[in-house]
Order: structure tokens, then C-alpha cells, then sequence
């Protein structure tokens, strides 16, 4: 067991991620030959107006800190006169600010983890809408962030706002590629990956390098004319690729919503004779929609859903037998753990042996 020398490593972990937290430390101990938690421990205060502060209830003088939130946890509450409120994003980020501000510049470095990149949907503007995403970046290089890290980010061009800021995103691939291989027996000569839409292309084709395997391509046709929630409502789902008929496909984006649209794609799939359809995403954010997953469940028009633990899963989504959550802490301890010794992150980045490895495991 490796034992770490320097003791200049601290997280400081808010409650929206609390468990997941755990699970870092505890990886981190283990990857170091340490028995002594990391974490350093914070009191979070939210008034009956609905402000709040930060108290950090250790020193943190030059030492590398990462702070860990999920600004995706809706389960948290607050009272706010006399009613209950349920955390947004917004006070999720600004308790990442309040973090900031209450390390008052002491430490020598910090670096934000945020899995689920705040308002990385607003990544572009139309017309006079709001810059969120870049806006929300260079707030956090002002207040003097070194890193960001984040996993399978809407659109990794979004760092362009901030050149100077160290911007590290992460795919979960390896892992989750690893518990789907383990779980689904397979042909894996047989399998497809397909990419949603075009914005998740890129995505389908790390995968389909990682297997070994062919990339189709789905892509919406709009009607311009009309504005449903704030988007233009799909007209059709139309095929670009290898023919899907009798194959496995593992259908890629980066999050599901309400899964409207990735269920017309299952949907669209079965039409013309995939085998097997499973749907995977980093993060399974469900604002609405479960009902329709267990309809098209039991309508065969997929087998099984993989996600990630890395934002909040509501609970009854987990209860379902068509759903799996990858526990991605451990590949973030090791991304903490090499970054904080000023190593390589590549090493981490190329797990294409590994996972052929399986598969060919499999097949004896």
C-alpha cells in the first residue's frame, strides 16, 4: 500500500452530496495508506428569510482543497417564513461561493467539483437570452478557482469562456461501460452504439471506440414555427447509419430530462428491428416522465436504463427493476488523488484495453 507523504489534501463536501462525499474520502484513504478522513467539516446555515452563510470549523491554510457539490439535489429543504423550500441550483452555487468566500484566500489552491455542471444547458445564446453557464465560470475564476472539475459537461466548448481556468471534464465511460459488461450478457460483435441527436455525437463515438463497434446518428427535425417549454418541438426522429435491424444498440446522451425524447428514439429503434435497446446516461434527472419509462418498459421498448451516481437519483427511480446506478466516486478519488500529487490525469483517460479485456473475459 502506497503511503502519501505531503498532508496538504482537504475536501470540503456540502451536505446536497453528503454520501457520495463519504464514498470519496473513504476511496481516497484507501488509494493513500490513510486512516484519517479528509473531509473538513463545515457548519451550513440557512435563515428563516431564506439567506444563509458557511463556517468552515477547521484550518485550511495552504492546503489544496476541492469542494464537492451537487447543484442537481432537489431533495434538500429549507424553511423560509414559516414554508418549506426545496434547494435550485442557484443556492447550490451560491453556497459554492459562500465556500469560497469563508476560505478568505488562505488555502493554496481550490478547485470546485461540480459532476453536474451548473446551468451547462445555457451554454449558448439565442437572441437576448442569459449567458449562464460562461457567466457562472468566470464568477469562480474571479473569486480565485484554479480547477473545475466536472463529468460529460453539455458542451465541453463552454471552457472557452474562461482560457485561464483549468477546466477538467471527465466521461464516465470506463465505469459505466464496466458494470454493463458485467451485467448484460451479450454478442458484443453485435452491438451498435447510436447517438440520440447530433449535439451527442462525439459522445456516441467514445463509446463506439471504447467497443470496438460501429456509431449511427438520430437527428431532430423541428418546427421552427412553434416554442413548447422553451424549445422548438420535434417534428420527427430521422436515421442516419448502419442498420439496426437484430442489433444489441446502447443508445448515449449526457442527461435525461423528462426522456421524451430518448424514448421516441427506443421507440424508433424497435421500429426497425433492434434486438435489444438500453438507454444510457450520466445523469438521470427525471423532472418528470417515470411513468412513461415504466409504460415503454413494458411494451419492450427498452431493457434496461444505466446511469451514474453522480446527482442526485430520486428514490423511487431507483426502486425501478429497469434501472442501474454506477457508483462513479471511486474514479473521482482517483482523479482527486492524481491531480493533488501533480501527476498525469491520461492514465485515467485511456481505458480501451480494459474494457475489451472484459469483454473478451466474457466470451470464454
Amino acid at each position: 500500500m502506497l503511503v502519501i507523504e505531503n498532508d496538504d489534501l482537504r475536501l470540503i463536501v456540502l451536505s446536497n452530496i453528503k454520501e457520495f462525499g463519504k464514498k470519496v474520502d473513504s476511496h481516497l484513504q484507501e488509494l493513500r495508506g490513510e486512516t484519517k478522513s479528509y473531509v473538513v467539516p463545515i457548519d451550513e446555515v440557512r435563515f428563516n428569510n431564506g439567506e444563509g452563510k458557511i463556517k468552515i470549523n477547521e484550518t485550511i491554510r495552504n492546503k489544496d482543497v476541492y469542494i464537492i457539490s451537487d447543484i442537481g439535489n432537489h431533495s434538500m429543504k429549507y424553511e423560509m417564513f414559516g414554508y418549506e423550500n426545496h434547494m435550485g441550483p442557484d443556492e447550490h452555487f451560491q453556497d459554492i461561493k459562500r465556500v469560497i468566500s469563508a476560505i478568505r484566500g488562505q488555502a493554496s489552491s481550490i478547485t470546485v467539483v461540480m459532476p453536474l455542471l451548473y446551468e451547462s444547458r445555457q451554454h449558448k445564446r439565442k437572441g437576448r437570452e442569459s449567458l449562464d453557464c460562461a457567466i457562472a465560470l468566470q464568477e469562480l475564476q474571479s473569486l480565485g478557482v484554479k480547477t473545475i472539475i466536472t463529468f460529460d459537461v453539455h458542451d465541453p466548448n463552454i471552457q472557452n469562456a474562461t482560457p485561464c481556468l483549468s477546466f477538467e471534464n471527465f466521461y464516465p465511460t470506463h465505469t459505466i461501460l464496466e458494470s454493463f459488461i458485467e451485467n448484460e450478457k451479450l454478442n458484443y460483435d453485435n452491438v451498435l452504439v447510436v447517438s440520440p441527436d447530433t449535439g451527442a455525437m462525439d459522445r456516441a463515438i467514445y463509446y463506439a471506440n471504447m467497443l470496438n463497434t460501429d456509431v449511427g446518428m438520430f437527428y431532430k427535425r423541428r418546427d421552427l414555427s412553434k416554442v413548447v417549454d422553451g424549445k422548438n418541438p420535434i417534428v420527427a426522429h430521422e436515421y442516419m447509419g448502419k442498420d439496426v435491424k437484430g442489433k444489441n444498440v446502447i443508445v448515449v446522451d449526457d442527461m435525461i430530462a423528462s426522456g421524451g425524447s430518448m424514448l421516441e428514439v427506443a421507440e424508433e429503434l424497435k421500429k426497425r428491428g433492434a434486438s435489444k435497446v438500453y438507454l444510457v446516461a450520466t445523469f438521470a434527472l427525471f423532472t418528470n416522465g417515470l411513468e412513461k419509462f415504466n409504460k415503454a418498459y413494458k411494451e419492450g421498448l427498452f431493457d434496461m436504463l444505466y446511469t451514474t451516481n453522480l446527482t442526485y437519483i430520486n428514490p423511487k427511480l431507483k426502486k425501478q427493476k429497469w434501472f442501474y446506478d454506477v457508483d462513479c466516486s471511486r474514479f473521482l478519488s482517483k482523479i482527486i488523488n492524481v491531480l493533488n500529487r501533480h501527476q498525469s490525469i491520461s492514465p485515467l483517460l485511456n481505458g480501451k484495453e480494459e474494457i475489451l479485456k472484459l469483454i473478451r473475459d466474457k466470451k470464454n
